[in-house]
């Protein structure tokens, strides 16, 4: 869905330019399998949750495994002309774009209501923050979300939150066969847009990767 791709751009957008050092983002394929880590940030500090469509899968897992999120938004509910084309999960239209950009203006003043403190930032012409152009999202660890290089239809890919997937899943006892390959993609999906015509090359690479990966670290 377009909305899936329009939260994901506007929380980097708050992370990298509305709100710099301010913000971090919950590894979400790590707090849907367990992260006690992710889950206790999550209990413990104020936490956004931003949704796709009004079934608000995320806000509900936030309340289910952690506490009821300090706030919600929900992508779908801000566009100011409900049947306008969106784009697609690949390419946002110019109408997507501007929905990404009040999503991301509504998740700052958020930011700046649950913390108290506005930051004035300022934006350089090509749409970065000039006092933090070097800005890394970061995890609720601390951290940058690690990634790995696959080999997927015959050409290097970076996918990005692979290792915490493989590790956070083998220590869950999920051991390689279809069933996880295929759950795994999903989560996969999470952070990395796949094409649909490609779907089976990832699936195929990310399986061989984590059946290598749990050989290795028996």
């Amino acid at each position: 869905m377009p909305e899936g791709t329009i939260s994901r751009l506007a929380t980097r957008r708050v992370l990298e330019t509305l709100q710099p050092e301010r913000t971090v983002t919950i590894c979400l394929p790590l707090f849907l399998a367990g992260g006690e880590g992710e889950r206790a940030f999550a209990r413990h500090y104020p936490t956004i949750a931003i949704d796709g469509c009004e079934k608000r899968c995320a806000a509900r897992g936030t309340e289910i495994y952690s506490a009821k999120p300090a706030a919600s938004i929900v992508v779908s509910e801000l566009s100011s002309d409900p049947s306008a084309e969106l784009g697609t999960a690949r390419r946002l239209s110019d109408q997507g774009l501007q929905v990404m950009e009040a999503t991301a203006v509504a998740t700052s003043e958020i930011v700046d209501r649950l913390l108290g403190t506005k930051q004035t930032i300022q934006i350089n012409a090509e749409g970065r923050s000039a006092s933090s152009l070097k800005t890394v999202v970061t995890c609720s660890c601390g951290s940058g979300i690690p990634s790995k290089m696959l080999t997927i239809a015959g050409r290097e890919t970076e996918v990005a939150a692979l290792p915490v997937i493989y590790q956070s899943w083998q220590s869950a006892g999920r051991m390689p066969d279809k069933g996880v390959s295929a759950e795994m993609l999903k989560i996969v999906n999470v952070y990395n847009p796949i094409p649909e015509n490609e779907e089976d090359a990832w699936k195929q690479a990310i399986a061989l990767d984590y059946a290598r990966f749990c050989s290795e670290t028996k």
